[in-house]
């Protein structure tokens, strides 16, 4: 199979991370996308992190419930262990040697990835999709792509998906407010963070892409 992985920390997952899994399915005819939640992101900070996993698990599995190419994969979701994405492709790689996995990720990731680690390992593992922003031009984007395709023998293609302007840190911070995230995660979610009452009194993580650091 051609299986898509989105990485993050997911939270919450929102209607961005989803519309970007679906242009990605379209666009190059995967399979299936995978949502990887990180248990151990190596660059957040440790704040009730098993419990903070359950509830970021179970709001992915509502999420994509109905949705049957949408998949929740579990194989980073170990609150002990830092996740690193070279690591997690590999053992993807070792695990399912028959299928192709495509990594999406943001405009600032792609310029990013030579700061995270053992970054030119993830390279034989998959093809990069990379997200356009609109704060990213073009040219810089295919500059930055035929840089990495040159130095580094990296696959990586452009994926074009409507820009939303969405973030967990916006939803977190209007859950704790009390204020209404209907129309930012889908309704299951939406129901689950107000029945947990979630970021009420959590503190205040930041989310979006994963960097390795």
């Amino acid at each position: 199979m051609k299986i898509g992985i989105m990485g993050g920390t997911f939270d919450p997952i929102h209607i961005g991370h989803l519309l970007l899994g679906e242009f990605a399915y379209e666009d190059f005819g995967l399979d299936e996308i995978w949502f990887l939640p990180n248990g151990n992101p190596p660059h957040k900070k440790a704040e009730d992190m098993k419990d903070a996993l359950r509830h970021r698990i179970e709001m992915v599995r509502r999420a994509i419930q109905n949705i049957p190419y949408f998949k929740i994969c579990l194989h980073e979701a170990n609150e002990s262990l830092h996740s690193y994405t070279y690591k997690t492709m590999q053992e993807l790689n070792e695990l399912y040697p028959e299928d192709d996995f495509y990594f999406i990720l943001g405009a600032d990731s792609l310029f990013a990835i030579e700061h995270w680690r053992y970054f030119e390992e993830i390279f034989p593992t998959c093809t990069i999709l990379a997200a356009m922003r609109d704060d990213k031009d073009i040219e810089d984007m295919r500059m930055q792509i035929n840089y990495l395709k040159q130095i580094y023998g990296a696959k990586i293609q452009l994926l074009q998906a409507p820009l939303l302007e969405i973030s967990s840190t916006v939803i977190r911070k209007r859950a704790a407010k009390g204020l209404s995230v209907h129309f930012m995660v889908p309704d299951a979610v939406d129901e689950y963070i107000k029945e947990n009452r979630l970021y009420v009194t959590k503190g205040k993580n930041k989310n979006g892409f994963r960097q390795d650091k």
